[in-house]
């Protein structure tokens, strides 16, 4: 793990939230440190949300123990019975996330015994604590998992293209292989979390322009097809070594990564507007993906003994291709004019 931005400010509002409590005299500042820690959220709209859920079951839950509170008084049962309620509500409720800080209000107000100035200073300081790391996220280093995304696509790319490369080969060692591809793993489900904050802010906090709306059609697609690169990694390493080859089949096989991996290293400068136009023939992967896939069925139909794990590791190639023709022709199209058809987009965007 990296120290990154959410480290520090999850600190800063900690520190906000204590010296809030401490300036208003309330005791026991450590519910709203507590509380800072929890409302920390990776992104702007998850911060908005976390905030208008928590200050919902905050408040049912300061009631339910109020209430509990001022009948059982701080009995351990009648504290483990709130608690219970609490969480059946806040699951009804849809808003799962906000258990764990609801709870620690429930468990403090319930601490007063149902004295009202006592177990409203409680609610008060989980309320500073969200307020705090609510104004903290938005304010100092606002998240930005647009940004972020772009930033690991082209690192995601260069671990996945030394692996493709290496794979058929059988250059690198296979315990290096193991741990580069977890983590490739890794990094490619950390993307798929940051894609997902993306597509939140800007479908939920605010309308998708056409323009947003291209953006996220293409993301989509860079991680779609990051994905199917990962699933050749795993094809091969399950089937290619362990079924009969013949003798130029490896150098065959490898001229095809070398072509695939190079093509998707063309994509992606492609996107970022550093090839000169016209760099590719259109269709020009489709048609050697074809080829390939035609040579490949040929030789498993002439000799199917021991090769037919060979076709399983050329269609997760060709798979891998085909999403790759697919980036290319979104990236054409995202580098048209603004004339082009915003139901085209939508309609990429469905798929």
């Amino acid at each position: 793990m990296t120290f990154g931005a959410r480290m520090l400010k999850t600190g800063i509002a900690v520190t906000l939230a204590l010296y809030i409590s401490l300036w208003l005299h309330l005791t026991a500042p450590v519910i709203a440190a507590v509380a800072a820690i929890f409302a920390m959220q990776p992104s702007i709209y998850r911060s908005w949300r976390y905030f208008l859920d928590q200050l919902q079951t905050n408040t049912l839950g300061a009631i339910i123990a109020l209430a509990a509170g001022a009948v059982f008084s701080n009995e351990p049962i009648a504290v483990g019975l709130a608690c219970i309620l609490v969480i059946m509500i806040c699951l009804k409720l849809k808003m799962g996330d906000t258990i764990g800080l609801t709870l620690v209000t429930v468990i403090a107000v319930m601490e007063a015994s149902g004295q009202w100035q006592f177990a409203l200073t409680r609610f008060s300081l989980s309320l500073i604590g969200i307020v705090s790391a609510f104004l903290i996220n938005i304010l100092l280093f606002p998240p930005k998992p647009k940004v972020q995304f772009i930033g690991q696509i082209q690192y995601i790319y260069d671990q996945m293209s030394l692996l493709l490369r290496t794979s058929i080969s059988d250059e690198i060692r296979e315990n290096v292989f193991r741990d580069q591809k977890r983590q490739l793993e890794d990094s490619v489900k950390a993307l798929s979390d940051k894609y997902k904050l993306f597509e939140e802010e800007q479908k939920k906090l605010k309308r998708a322009t056409f323009s947003q709306t291209r953006h996220l059609v293409v993301y989509k697609q860079m991680l779609n097809t990051l994905r199917k690169g990962i699933e050749v990694l795993d094809a091969i390493e399950e089937h290619y070594f362990q079924s009969e080859r013949a003798d130029d089949t490896d150098e065959y096989f490898d001229l095809q990564l070398e072509h695939l991996t190079k093509f998707h290293e063309h994509v992606l400068l492609k996107f970022d507007d550093k090839l000169k136009p016209n760099c590719t023939e259109p269709n020009e992967l489709e048609e050697a993906n074809n080829i390939f896939m035609k040579e490949v069925i040929k030789r498993v139909y002439e000799h199917p003994e021991g090769k037919l794990r060979i076709s399983i590791v050329a269609a997760t190639m060709y798979d891998y291709g085909y999403q790759l023709e697919r980036l290319n022709r979104l990236v054409d199209h995202y580098h048209k004019s603004d004339d082009e058809e915003p139901s085209l987009w939508m309609n990429w965007m469905k798929k």
